[in-house]
Formats: structure tokens, C-alpha cells, sequence
């Protein structure tokens, strides 16, 4: 690390990993305005389609009219309102937990979890492709910390012969970069013949998997037994922000007296926890929002396979397109962008070194004359880029 700040920023372009911003100037949809150029988007993780819904909306508006916008303080003196409290009840009455806790991020709510629950004694067993905040959570907790092979229970089941005190098993639900589903079954098995407790971060599968939008845990017929500390995200398939802990009433107790990122943060929009609601009620009423998605994911891997595009092995609204060095990742991704398709390139550190990939992401918003300008566009950019590598 150094204080010349303008040598670190030019080092990161050499390489190909500098970051920078669009300035959207639309909603968040997938026809998209930027810089005055209309745009058709691939990179949301509105999954659902309802982050621009005209009832999510008018509950933001409504909400904020009796509620006020700020949260005004942390939960524990007087940031606690009623939208709050009636979210919480309807989010545990949906993943059929005792209690469910409110956070203002995913990033807060997996810190929370992880270091409230173990700590220098214990041991916390992660996903090596887990998202960072979940790697964070676990350095942070300053228990023993190993990460074993993605989604492979046998590696998992060597790394817990090495646990010491009580033991955490971390995992998202749906793996952010790559598209695939944990193998939660096998993991909780593993983890029942140890004692261990399983975590899972379930930000990409919660509205999306399950019949009724439940998420991982639902989509394989699992319990609150087998994942005791279950995470979701709200600024994804809800369309609004914030994240939740479900489980135990013992469990969320526990958070709301130890989690610092709880305790010390101004609780999230009342005006949010509104929108939430109704965001919540459309997931469990509109099933059509699923079934119109995967119909999306079918017809996109059908196409994708006559192109012969390198599609990652990937069932869910994230299809990643491998392509190696970071630099062609962008270039592809700029020739896209020449065609008014936006798909983000991903690079090192979000992915390992060598693995730079187009993360192409679908929602229910998008209709099936989107997935053939997208196919198309991809066709010709494959074809450039293929004739570029010979």
C-alpha cells in the first residue's frame, strides 16, 4: 500500500482492473439511459423486475408521506418504526423462521452474523468463492479460519477433522459470479455428523428459487434445523435495499444484543420497509415473475450453445460467459456496449486471476425479443473475438 495514489491508480489501469462508474440516467429497467444513449442492460440483479414497479413505488411514496425518509436513528434508541416491525414479521411468516432481523445492507447483515456467533476459539468453514463480505466476516470474527474447494462436501468434510470450539459453515446460496447453486444438501449432512452450524447467504436465491420465491432452502426442501442462520438481500430480487437475518428467536436475541454492525448503524428507511412489503407480496402473488425468468434462462443457454459461446455451467438469472485475460474481458464488453448492449466485464479480485468473465444477467422484466438482440449482438462480437485470438 502507498500514499501515491496517482501510481496505484495507473498501476490498476495496466492491468486491466481499473473500476469505474455509468451514470445511470433512467430507472432501473432494461431499456437504460447513459450519457444521453439508450442502452439495453444485462448486468442487473433486479431479478424480478421490481425495483421500477409502479405498486413498489407508490408504496415508497405512501410510506414516506406517513413515515417520514430518514430512519432517523440506530433500532435500539428510536429508529425502529412500524413498517420495520411489520416487515419482520411477514419476512419470518415467509421463510418460516421464529424471528427475522432487518439490516440496512447484505455487507452489514453477513458481518453481524459471523462474528456474534464465533470467535477466537472456535472455527468458521467458507466457500472458497464466497462473496467477500462473507471472507471479511470470517477474518474479522478472529476465529480459525479455511476455505475448502467450491461446492465440494469432501473437501469440506477433511477441514472439519481441523475444527476447534463451535463451528460455522458459510456458503452462499447461489454463487454471485459464477451462477451455480450450493450443494446444500450434502453440506448440511456433512455438517449434522460434526455439530456444526450451516450459513447460508442467500442473496441471488431468495424470490427467484422455490416455488414460492423461498430461496435455496426451499428449492431443496430444507429446514431451519439444517440452516440455522439464513441471509437475504432486499436490493436484489425485492428491488428496494437492505437485508435480513432469519432463524431462532434465540438467534436474532443474540444479534440484537452483540452485532456492532446492528447496533452502531442508523436503521433503513421506514419509506424502504414499505416499498419492502409490497415488494414481498408481489414475489409470493406473482409466480409468473419465475416462471417467465427461467423460460428467459432456457431460451438464452439454447442460443448461446448455437453460437458456442463458453456459457459457465449455470441454471439461475446469472449466466457468466468465461473469458480468460482481463483485458479481452473488457474489450468484449466494450464491443457490446458499441452495439447498445451493456454486460459488465468482471475481473481480479471479484474472480481468480485468469478467470475474467462477462456476468450476463437476466430478470423477468426483460421479454424474449431482448434475449434475441442480446444473442445476436453476442454472435458478431464472438465472432470478432475469435478471429482476434487466432
Amino acid at each position: 500500500m502507498s500514499f501515491d495514489l496517482a501510481a496505484r491508480c495507473a498501476e490498476q489501469k495496466a492491468k486491466h482492473l481499473y473500476r469505474s462508474r455509468l451514470n445511470l440516467q433512467s430507472p432501473q429497467t432494461p431499456e437504460v439511459k447513459i450519457n444521453g444513449q439508450d442502452y439495453l442492460a444485462f448486468c442487473s440483479n433486479d431479478y424480478l423486475g421490481l425495483a421500477a414497479h409502479s405498486k413498489v413505488i407508490e408504496a415508497l411514496q405512501l410510506g414516506a408521506k406517513q413515515w417520514g425518509v430518514g430512519g432517523g436513528a440506530s433500532h435500539l434508541v428510536i429508529g425502529h418504526s412500524e413498517p420495520h416491525h411489520q416487515l419482520e414479521l411477514e419476512l419470518a411468516k415467509w421463510t418460516k423462521r421464529e424471528r427475522v432481523l432487518l439490516f440496512t445492507t447484505g455487507y452489514m447483515a453477513n458481518l453481524a452474523a459471523v462474528t456474534s456467533l464465533v470467535g477466537k476459539q472456535d472455527t468458521i468453514l467458507e466457500d472458497r468463492l464466497n462473496h467477500a463480505s462473507l471472507l471479511d466476516a470470517g477474518l474479522l470474527s478472529g476465529a480459525r479460519f479455511f476455505r475448502y474447494q467450491h461446492n465440494n462436501p469432501a473437501n469440506l468434510q477433511l477441514r472439519l477433522k481441523r475444527a476447534q470450539g463451535d463451528t460455522l459453515i458459510v456458503t452462499d446460496g447461489v454463487f454471485s459470479m459464477d451462477g451455480d447453486l450450493a450443494n446444500l444438501p450434502a453440506i448440511c449432512q456433512v455438517a449434522k455428523q460434526h455439530q456444526a452450524w450451516v450459513m447460508v447467504d442467500d442473496a441471488h436465491g431468495f424470490g427467484v428459487l422455490g416455488e414460492n420465491g423461498g430461496g435455496i432452502v426451499e428449492h431443496f426442501g430444507l429446514t431451519t434445523a439444517d440452516v440455522p442462520v439464513l441471509v437475504g438481500t432486499l436490493g436484489k430480487a425485492f428491488g428496494t435495499s437492505g437485508a435480513f437475518i432469519a432463524g431462532s428467536e434465540d438467534l436474532i436475541e443474540i444479534l440484537i444484543q452483540f452485532a456492532r454492525p446492528y447496533i452502531y448503524t442508523t436503521s433503513q428507511s421506514p419509506a424502504i420497509a414499505a416499498a419492502t412489503l409490497q415488494s414481498l407480496q408481489l414475489i409470493q402473488q406473482q409466480a409468473w415473475r419465475r416462471t417467465h425468468l427461467n423460460n428467459l434462462i432456457k431460451l438464452f443457454r439454447e442460443g448461446a450453445g448455437q453460437i458456442g459461446l463458453p456459457v459457465m455451467d449455470s441454471q439461475t438469472a446469472i449466466q457468466p460467459i468465461l473469458i480468460g485475460s482481463s483485458e479481452q474481458a473488457m474489450q468484449f464488453s466494450e464491443a457490446l456496449k458499441e452495439q447498445h448492449i451493456l454486460v459488465t466485464a468482471i475481473r481480479p479480485p471479484t474472480v481468480p486471476s485468469g478467470s475474467a468473465r462477462l456476468r450476463i444477467t437476466l430478470t423477468a422484466a426483460h421479454t424474449e425479443n431482448h434475449i434475441e438482440q442480446l444473442l445476436q449482438a453476442l454472435a458478431i462480437c464472438w465472432q470478432r473475438f475469435k478471429g482476434s485470438n487466432k
